[in-house]
């Protein structure tokens, strides 16, 4: 009988091992599944990520050729009268004359429109952002640094400039 009882105990306790070792080790099979549902998820956000680099480059793509465009077709007029005026240029002079300055307004005209207004203004203060020396010249009777003659015009704001304006300033006499 003794045997017998000892059996049964070590039956029990074997038993309440296998129970223990189940319940504080962790279900695999759930752990794999979160793992791989993570992992799936994972990767279907990097295919989304590439899938809208590529929308965004198409996009960008076809945004640069429909500006492209429109900055070509503003610009088709000028092209136009400027055909005219060579084809009248054996006539008078002077309607030739006031024809390409006609042109000159509807090319500035046309930057204007861009964002790129003309700065060719006479005794406004230097400005490092607008304009550029090429000559400094004294003038008595003007202030230091004042602009006395622009001899190719800016084109553009302080934040967005094509260029900016080449200009002659005073300085005092020494």
């Amino acid at each position: 009988m003794d045997r017998s009882a000892d059996h049964s105990t070590t039956e029990q306790a074997t038993d309440r091992t296998d129970t223990d070792q189940t319940e504080t080790r962790p279900d695999h099979t759930d752990t794999e599944a979160k793992l791989a549902q993570l992992e799936d998820r994972w990767r279907r956000a990097l295919a989304d990520l590439d899938n809208l680099r590529k929308r965004y480059a198409k996009d960008l793509d076809r945004e640069r050729a429909a500006e492209t465009a429109r900055v070509s077709a503003a610009w088709l007029p000028v092209l136009d009268n400027l055909e005219l005026a060579l084809a009248h240029a054996d006539s008078d002079p002077q309607a030739v004359v006031e024809g390409v300055k006609a042109i000159r307004d509807q090319a500035v005209q046309i930057l204007s429109r861009l964002g790129f207004e003309r700065h060719d203004e006479v005794g406004v203060p230097f400005s490092p952002e607008l304009h550029e020396v090429v000559s400094v010249v004294t003038q008595p009777d003007l202030p230091s640094g004042t602009v006395i003659e622009v001899l190719r015009p800016g084109y553009g704001e302080n934040g967005q400039q094509l260029r900016p304006a080449t200009v002659v300033v005073s300085r005092p006499e020494e």
